[in-house]
């Protein structure tokens, strides 16, 4: 019966990031830093909050948005952070995990035959969803540019079918984020065009060197921005992401979040509510601890001269490939068979990121310490 498949689902692929990891996770004694999962347990105040949804019977569906109250939550949670401004009744959605979040956004704004450009090397979770809904993905290349996807790399790919354009960031492979000057500018070269940003704003409480700035500061009447507390407070499993969008285009998002999942895990909402309330600052010590990573992390990169851009949000390193190698996959299966160190492809972040491997600090120092020391005498 495999004929009578969606043929735009069987071309999908699954993730070359878990793709990888499965490959190389039945390989004892391997030191995995692959996966984007802060290693911080939940906060216990968060924690305590979803044992007493339990025993207070929040049980049941809740607004296909989200509880109100969390809404609002969340709202001053941007306002304080952020200093944008979106109304909790009719502007912002809980999701099931951002991933959901840029699902119903795409279904929402895309066409089939219409233009997506993205950032290239970039997140494989984008490309799929895209391809599913029929539109077409255009990689704009930013590695020439610090993988920074500015107003002028964004121009030359701008077509009459472009539809939307996605600003991760900072970024998930790189780390680099995107300053103001930079987002004001590609406002401005958007303004008035049929054209929305999805700006995936995951990673935003984990910026080191500058404050983090939202496009829809800039231009908020076209733009889709998708946030989460999987990264900021170390929930991923507990799957809870917002979605941020003006009235006339959030009504529309809402029945396909509706029709998807009806509405996120009520106990899940009632520990988010937490996570933005008490909470507020729960990412701070993580950050901390991240950004003492990063700079050890860089240190010894920039020791063994390996090629890299100097992340300024996320927990990655993307670190252009040893001399002598031109297939990042032939590279990673080298390293994890001889050192038992297991970092990610860079194929697996488009055709452009195959020339660099990344790496996750999202794990202990004495866990990079000792991953690092075995690539260190790998290259030697």
């Amino acid at each position: 019966m495999d004929h009578i498949l969606n043929p735009l689902v069987k071309s999908v692929e699954i993730s070359g990031i878990r793709k990888f990891y499965n490959m190389v996770a039945d390989i004892e004694g391997t030191i995995s830093l692959t996966i984007g999962q802060p290693d911080f347990p939940t906060p216990l105040h968060i924690k305590e909050a979803a044992k007493q949804a339990i025993d207070e019977n929040y049980t049941v569906y809740t607004h296909n948005a989200g509880y109100l109250e969390l809404r609002e939550a969340a709202r001053e949670y941007v306002k304080k952070k952020y200093a944008l401004s979106y109304r909790a009744e009719d502007e912002i959605i809980v999701t099931t995990g951002a991933s959901e979040a840029i699902d119903i956004a795409f279904r929402t704004i895309l066409l089939p035959g219409t233009e997506v450009i993205l950032p290239g090397p970039v997140y494989p979770g984008y490309e799929p969803i895209i391809k599913m809904c029929g539109a077409v993905p255009v990689y704009a290349d930013t590695t020439q540019n610090n993988f920074r996807m500015t107003a002028d790399v964004i121009e030359p790919y701008i077509t009459e079918a472009t539809r939307c354009i996605v600003l991760p960031y900072p970024s998930n492979p790189t780390g680099v984020t995107l300053t103001s000057a930079e987002l004001e500018a590609i406002a401005d070269l958007l303004r008035g065009k049929d054209i929305m940003i999805l700006a995936d704003e995951i990673y935003s409480e984990l910026v080191y060197d500058q404050e983090h700035v939202s496009i829809a500061s800039f231009l908020r009447e076209q733009t889709i921005v998708l946030n989460g507390l999987s990264k900021s407070h170390s929930m991923t499993g507990w799957r809870i992401g917002f979605l941020f969008a003006p009235a006339n285009i959030c009504q529309h998002i809402l029945k396909v979040h509706q029709y998807n999942v009806t509405c996120a895990s009520s106990i899940s909402q009632r520990a988010a509510l937490a996570a933005l309330t008490t909470g507020f600052n729960d990412a701070l010590p993580m950050k901390e601890e991240y950004a003492k990573r990063r700079d050890y992390v860089y240190n010894r990169l920039q020791a063994m001269q390996l090629d890299v851009v100097k992340p300024n949000g996320a927990f990655y390193f993307f670190v252009k490939l040893p001399k002598g190698y031109t297939s990042s996959l032939d590279f990673c299966l080298k390293l994890v068979q001889q050192t038992k160190v297991a970092v990610v492809p860079g194929e697996a972040f488009s055709s452009l990121g195959d020339d660099y491997f990344r790496i996750s600090y999202a794990y202990s120092m004495e866990t990079l310490k000792e991953a690092l020391d075995r690539i260190e005498d790998f290259l030697r």
